[in-house]
């Protein structure tokens, strides 16, 4: 299927594309989540494995994900992002999600998922159809040289970009521990929505649970965000 843009993606790539190299940043895009899994664990120490692109747990390959690297002129990883299909066999989101929340913890050690729990959205409702789900994103935390430097827009619209390239969803979709999403995050990598308290996790050796918002892009915010010019979308520090 080919898939057309308001005013065409190319604005868009050859922008971030110079972006890129004025940074000295290369993009590689592949789907052998075994190999992903062996560079995560050597090179992102700081961020654990995520278990939806986890390879031991799920079925992952060319047909349903992908993952993007960044790597720097030295060969550094200094960024990461990954995503996938989600069946949901004819269901909104909320229903999956119902009975399949404990499959997207966050990265941290002592995740009761027994006691953590789910809540349904307004979001979750509508989301239905062909959808992605979208993660693993991490920047080297390097301030001044890869953060900070309006690298979150290129980077987030890249994969979202990837994720039309391959699949044309109807939604794509992701979760963003409050924490993060206070600062902006959400906004800087390109999402549109952002609903609170959609997951609620339950961690051994905390006081309380740590509360993560939804983040979701339809087809149509896909369409004008990549219709945005980069400059009007880059914060001073993203």
């Amino acid at each position: 299927m080919t898939i057309q843009f308001p005013g065409n993606a190319a604005p868009f790539i050859a922008t971030s594309r110079d972006i890129l190299v004025a940074q000295g940043i290369k993009l590689t895009i592949g789907s052998d989540f075994e190999e992903y899994a062996e560079l995560v664990a050597e090179e992102r120490s700081a961020q654990k494995l995520g278990a939806p692109f986890d390879p031991k747990i799920h079925k992952l390959g060319k047909s349903n994900a992908f993952w993007m690297i960044g790597r720097s002129e030295d060969g550094e990883l200094i960024h990461t992002q990954a995503a996938k299909r989600v069946q949901l066999s004819g269901r909104p989101l909320s229903s999956y999600l119902l009975r399949n929340f404990r499959s997207f913890p966050p990265p941290l050690k002592g995740v009761d998922l027994k006691h953590s729990r789910f809540r349904a959205t307004p979001g979750t409702h509508r989301i239905a159809g062909t959808v992605a789900y979208h993660g693993e994103f991490w920047v080297a935390p390097e301030r001044g040289k890869y953060r900070g430097v309006g690298l979150a827009p290129v980077l987030g619209r890249s994969g979202m970009l990837e994720m039309m390239r391959q699949w044309d969803p109807d939604w794509i979709y992701g979760f963003i521990l409050n924490i993060v999403a206070f600062k902006g995050f959400a906004a800087r990598i390109g999402y549109l929505h952002l609903e609170p308290s959609a997951l609620k996790w339950v961690v051994e050796g905390r006081d309380g649970p740590i509360d993560t918002f939804l983040a979701y892009n339809s087809r149509e915010d896909l369409e004008y965000l990549l219709d945005i010019p980069l400059k009007e979308a880059q914060p001073e520090a993203a």
